[in-house]
């Protein structure tokens, strides 16, 4: 039976570097993309990454028979490698966007067509892992059965080695939340614990948070009983330290492990049938009225480093805070996304860092990816005026200054008040020039030399 810790996470993949045919979509121009890699934190506090980045995400749009306008979003939480991710992204844009959803109008043709492209990419991902599949059930035949984990490792150390590497390939998984735009309508479908998250502003301008996703895990009751159904029962305690297999989620894209291989793990064995699916939960449609500000879609390292940063019960509305504080900062959406994902960062690293410091313990964070999406909320455009004190502004500060000053000597007294609150009847008295902080006389007496003598290099002349 392979544990987590047998089963290998593939080094051999960082962000990907191949040209992919999403490549070549038109980019939306009203979102953007923040990301930060993992990291393990080290007392010296030098740079060091658990694991290649496995993020990834999507954002696209495209032009539709009639002249509807179709938006493709996505952010993609790999495990155990980016390949499922990579291969989500572009399996879930070819079933989408190639003319797909043109003529659809109702709400559950576009729902359905989106619950196909989910199963469609999962279907195609698992075949092409059936050599692997093969490869491995060969390898497990050449080891008697009835022994233990650690008698097959002792007498067949080579087998199990290859055995252990074909699990870490075909542990490969993601989560995926997913929105689509169809005119002005919006659907959000995700398989996993990723989230989508919906700002919308109420009839008083007060600004609201709508999870917009499900997090398919063991604090999701719909999904408990999803699994008590099919066999599994897990208790309230048990539900806090339990896996599912070698993974968290209930549900996600790929991971042949928990799924045609599910019965090798204990706690999934029971199981009537293959307890972790691809289906995804869909949301819409939502019409994108007036009220609807922005959408955020966020891996779990997000919300969940926040969460582990902070102690927060809220996670959901201090992630759409931080988000609206930079649309009043930033100048693009990709500075907006940046920005709150810098932020979580130096929160996380600023507390995690001190159980380093103590000695108590190994601390971690996960890939962070988010994806924000406006609609009736803009960056800030206004330019910023450079800090520059010309003449004209000191003498206007100088001016100001004396105005409701006292100057005398190395004193400064504020100006006495009328007992009506006005300025006093008293004139200020005449400004006391302030002596230069350097004395340039002697320079300006060289200058005139060199000048008179004919030596005065060209670069200093008027």
């Amino acid at each position: 039976m392979p544990t987590t810790a047998d089963i290998e996470r593939r080094r051999n993949y960082s962000y990907p570097a191949i040209h992919s045919w999403t490549d070549d979509l038109p980019v939306c121009r009203k979102s953007g993309v923040g990301f930060a890699t993992n990291q393990v934190y080290r007392e010296d506090g030098h740079r060091q990454e658990k694991h290649p980045f496995e993020d990834t995400s999507f954002h696209s749009g495209s032009k539709e028979d009639g002249g509807t306008t179709t938006y493709l979003y996505g952010v993609f939480d790999g495990h155990y490698g980016i390949e499922a991710a990579q291969f989500a992204v572009q399996g879930l844009a070819a079933e989408l966007l190639l003319g797909q959803l043109s003529g659809k109008i109702r709400d559950q043709d576009i729902k359905e067509a989106l619950s196909q492209a989910f199963v469609a990419v999962e279907k195609n991902y698992l075949e092409s892992l059936d050599d692997l599949v093969a490869k491995r059930t060969s390898l497990q035949f050449q080891i008697p059965d009835g022994i233990t984990s650690y008698e097959a490792y002792q007498n067949y150390p080579h087998i199990v080695d290859q055995i252990n590497s074909l699990n870490g390939q075909l542990s490969c998984g993601t989560t995926a939340v997913v929105a689509l735009i169809v005119g002005t309508r919006l659907y959000v479908a995700n398989v996993g614990d990723s989230r989508a998250l919906l700002c919308k502003t109420d009839k008083h301008g007060v600004h609201k948070v709508v999870q917009v996703s499900a997090d398919h895990n063991l604090t999701n009751e719909d999904e408990i009983l999803r699994l008590y159904n099919l066999g599994l029962d897990f208790t309230p305690a048990s539900r806090k330290s339990c896996t599912l297999g070698n993974q968290e989620n209930t549900r996600c894209l790929g991971n042949y492990l928990v799924k045609g291989a599910y019965r090798e793990f204990e706690e999934l064995a029971p199981a009537s049938e293959e307890p972790i699916i691809a289906e995804p939960e869909i949301q819409g449609g939502i019409e994108l009225d007036e009220s609807c500000c922005f959408l955020l879609l966020m891996s779990a390292g997000l919300y969940k480093s926040l969460e582990e940063a902070t102690d927060s019960t809220q996670v959901n509305k201090d992630i759409v805070q931080m988000a609206i504080a930079e649309f009043r900062e930033q100048k693009t959406l990709t500075g907006v996304a940046q920005a709150v994902v810098d932020r979580v960062v130096r929160l996380h690293t600023d507390k995690l860092m001190s159980s380093v410091l103590t000695n108590e313990g190994q601390a971690f964070r996960e890939d962070m990816t988010l994806l924000v999406r406006r609609f009736n909320i803009s960056v800030n455009t206004t330019p910023t005026q450079p800090n520059i004190l010309g003449p004209d502004t000191l003498q206007g500060i100088l001016t100001e200054f004396y105005l409701s000053k006292w100057v005398t000597g190395q004193t400064v007294f504020e100006s006495n008040s009328t007992s009506s609150g006005g300025l006093s009847s008293q004139a200020p008295p005449p400004p006391v020039e302030i002596p230069p902080y350097v004395d340039f006389s002697e320079f300006y007496r060289n200058i005139a030399k060199a000048r008179k003598d004919g030596i005065l290099p060209p670069e200093l002349e008027d």
